[in-house]
């Protein structure tokens, strides 16, 4: 057995997808307390505010940065989003027009498939680094996670997780292709394990964004991974969150399952694009 497989084994497997179902159902019946101006105005500064197209350009991230400038210190009393998110060739934009008190994050490492060789995953994520990013977004490699090569994906997310240096580095798990509790819960400790400081849903690309359930079960992972290892790790919940009711949702899961100290930009995120000017319009 080696030092990952006795890692799984420190942790509670039993929730069925039936049951956690109902226990998701439970924890979120009472999100409308929460839809309140203030709740709505700290969603607004987790977001991590991203452009990932196929039609990017220098031009258009330029515009789309000086949208976040044009924001800083306009709402005296709503903060700037958490971040801004591009694919890692336009960090140097980024950097180059960003006036704001906001972080600059990059997919990296074969974004959205994690198909690519490890050399070029690392190398895109150094060169990323280079350009000044703060934080990185990998995602999990699933095709080994389902052949269980579970060594393979956490020596992955080592490599990367040490060519970012002092960049946070967050794995997305595509929860929508992982489906079950078990595999949800199995990649996120996995990738805790692995160096993670925080853990993600979705892509949003491909396979289904977040849902509550995924949520429930990477909360419950992150307060299980804390209490064995005392290290906090963030949850972010990105792919077709849109609304304030569904961002509200959310807030509550990780309200209710993590409490309050985890309520802060530094631990939890929301990536989205159309969500930041709706929760505008809904605090308006």
């Amino acid at each position: 057995m080696n030092k990952y497989e006795e890692t799984l084994n420190k942790f509670n497997f039993a929730l069925n997808d039936e049951e956690l179902s109902r226990k998701t159902a439970e924890i979120t019946a009472g999100s409308a307390e929460n839809n309140t101006s203030d709740v709505l105005r700290f969603l607004y500064s987790c977001i991590d505010l991203t452009s990932l197209g196929t039609e990017d350009s220098k031009e258009s991230i330029w515009k789309f940065t000086e949208q976040v400038n044009d924001f800083d210190g306009s709402q005296s009393d709503i903060n700037n989003v958490a971040a801004i998110c591009v694919y890692p060739n336009f960090v140097s934009v980024v950097k180059e027009v960003l006036r704001a008190d906001v972080k600059v994050a990059a997919v990296s490492g074969g974004f959205p498939s994690s198909q690519t060789f490890i050399e070029v995953k690392v190398a895109e994520t150094s060169l990323a680094v280079a350009d000044g990013v703060d934080e990185i977004d990998i995602v999990l490699n699933c095709g080994e996670f389902f052949d269980n090569n579970i060594e393979a994906v956490c020596e992955e997310i080592i490599e990367i997780k040490e060519a970012c240096r002092n960049a946070h580095l967050k794995v997305i798990l595509e929860t929508g292709l992982l489906k079950t509790a078990a595999n949800i819960k199995k990649a996120s400790i996995l990738a805790m394990y692995s160096g993670a400081d925080f853990i993600k849903t979705s892509t949003g690309k491909v396979y289904p964004g977040a849902s509550p359930e995924a949520v429930y079960v990477m909360c419950e992972a992150v307060k299980e991974y804390h209490l064995l290892h005392n290290r906090k790790v963030g949850v972010k919940v990105s792919g077709g969150v849109r609304t304030p009711e569904e961002a509200v949702l959310y807030y509550t899961i990780v309200k209710k399952i993590l409490g309050e100290e985890w309520l802060t930009p530094e631990y939890f995120r929301i990536g989205a694009s159309s969500l930041a000017a709706n929760l505008l319009n809904a605090i308006g």
